[in-house]
Order: structure tokens, then sequence, then C-alpha cells
């Protein structure tokens, strides 16, 4: 298997779980010792990014390697904790009709 590692996609998905953790680049930097531009051009893939740093990231955002590296092994899991996240601050009578949509078309899903 040869796959060479898409640094604009790690970078976006750096960005995603920094907002989603409502940090700044600049308190992301702070806590893994990097620099906010540093963050800025991981964030875009213009930087390659040490293992050590990668790591620091990955345990600052509290989230997997291989989600940063190759956009989740584990990609249900990974799928529902995102879900999880994107409604976590929404309101709960909307967040019960979305649910309810969801579980309908899985039942209905070998029907299409």
């Amino acid at each position: 298997m040869n796959r060479e590692l898409n640094f604009t996609a790690l970078g976006e998905r750096v960005k995603s779980e920094r907002e989603k953790k409502h940090l700044t680049q600049e308190q992301l930097g702070e806590i893994c010792g990097l620099s906010t531009s540093y963050i800025g051009h991981i964030e875009r893939g213009s930087r390659k990014l040490s293992l050590e740093t990668l790591y620091k990231i990955s345990s600052a955002l509290d989230v997997s390697l291989d989600y940063l590296v190759f956009d989740s092994l584990d990609s249900d899991k990974n799928l529902f904790n995102n879900i999880d996240a994107m409604l976590k601050d929404k309101d709960p009578a909307k967040v019960k009709t979305f649910m309810t949509t969801v579980r309908i078309l899985a039942e209905k899903i070998d029907e299409y």
C-alpha cells in the first residue's frame, strides 16, 4: 500500500477539531508549545509536521492519531462522535426530530 499523506486534509481535520473545542489557533499553539503561525500552516496543509507534533496536537484535541492521519481508520466510531459533537449544543427538540428521522431512514435502508 503506497499512500502519501494528505497534509491539506490533515490540516482541515485539525482545524475542524480545534473549532469544535472552541480553541483559537493561539490557544492550541500554547497547549502544544507551537507558534500560532505554525498552527495556521498546519491547518492550511503548507507544513509537514513531525510525529511528536502530530501527537501533541492529537492529545490536545483529544482525537486519535489515525483520525488525523488517515481520515479515521475506525470511521464509524468517529462518524458517531462527530455527529454527537455537532448536536451537543443544539435545541433538544430539534435533536429529537433529527434522531427520529435518522432512525426511520435506518429502518428503511434496505428498501432503497
